[in-house]
């Protein structure tokens, strides 16, 4: 194949023969050359743009991958530090539970063998079939249920504490007994004939004979009402158990007691005298209910007397 060339200057047509070996190789060359720079050009476009931006995209994702395990970390210990507060708190119900329950058995005088709140509670029975370990949302619904019945007994051994404390403070405050350790009763309640002047009249209380100065003690517990001279009664002390019932001692010697004093059963209130309308010795026993006196012996008992 032949290439013919014209030139203008020499005015005459040169001839390229391009089957010349020469004219292969130069031809060769610069195909060559071209595909090189081509190459080149082309590895150096996708380096600057290709490569980096993928590498970029890469660690972002990385990044935002790692920072997501770092709050799912994070959230898991917030909720087992939540439970483990909890299972702390259940803990302490436990052991609340577990000291007023002793404290019930004592006061009940229930035998310890028989609710003892030191030792685990007998449990068996054959196995059932096994299920699947618990999964979080089962534990936080068990969790959920075991402070739900906690909560209940706990209220219901308080309930049972009040009323155990309701009825021992009832035992209290109930007339019961004498009030006095050494005697016997001089005179009963209700009619009888007037020691002073012999006619027929209603007694209101009951007389216990005892020595001069020994002491006067209260039947039951409850708050001085009044300690003081009282018409007829001589030095007299009164004192509210509540429910309306008050008791009423007369012609003490002296006092022990002023307005205001919250006794015991068997606190000395004062001492036997005979002030008042008197004819010796001895305590005027009331019992009054609504402010109306009654038989004094239906607290203090036939065997009391």
């Amino acid at each position: 194949m032949n290439i013919i060339f014209f030139s203008r200057r020499e005015g005459r047509a040169k001839h390229f023969n391009l089957a010349h070996p020469v004219a292969v190789t130069a031809f060769a060359a610069v195909l060559i050359a071209i595909l090189a720079t081509a190459f080149s050009l082309g590895f150096k476009i996708g380096e600057s743009n290709g490569h980096p931006r993928g590498t970029s995209a890469w660690s972002a994702t990385l990044a935002e991958q790692q920072s997501e395990i770092k709050e799912l970390k994070a959230e898991l210990q917030r909720r087992v530090d939540a439970v483990a507060m909890r299972i702390g708190q259940m803990n302490a119900h436990v052991i609340r539970l577990d000291a007023l329950g002793k404290r019930l058995t004592s006061m009940a005088n229930i035998d310890k063998r028989e609710f003892d709140f030191d030792s685990q509670p007998g449990v068996g029975g054959p196995e059932s079939d096994i299920g699947a370990a618990a999964q979080a949302p089962d534990l936080n619904a068990l969790l959920v249920g075991l402070e739900q019945k906690i909560s209940s007994r706990d209220a219901q051994l308080a309930a049972l504490e009040n009323a155990l404390l309701s009825k021992k403070l009832d035992e209290q405050i109930r007339p019961d007994g004498r009030p006095v350790k050494e005697g016997h009763i001089s005179s009963y309640f209700g009619e009888r004939q007037d020691p002073f002047n012999g006619h027929q009249a209603f007694h209101k209380g009951i007389d216990f004979a005892s020595p001069q100065g020994s002491n006067v003690l209260a039947v039951a517990a409850g708050i001085v009402t009044f300690a003081g001279e009282k018409q007829g009664y001589g030095n007299c002390v009164e004192v509210s158990h509540g429910n309306g019932l008050i008791t009423r001692y007369g012609h003490a010697e002296g006092l022990a007691v002023s307005v205001g004093k919250t006794v015991a059963r068997g606190d000395t209130l004062a001492y036997v005298g005979s002030t008042g309308r008197s004819t010796g010795p001895h305590v005027h026993f009331e019992v009054l209910k609504e402010g109306r006196q009654i038989d004094p012996l239906s607290f203090i008992g036939r065997d009391a007397q």
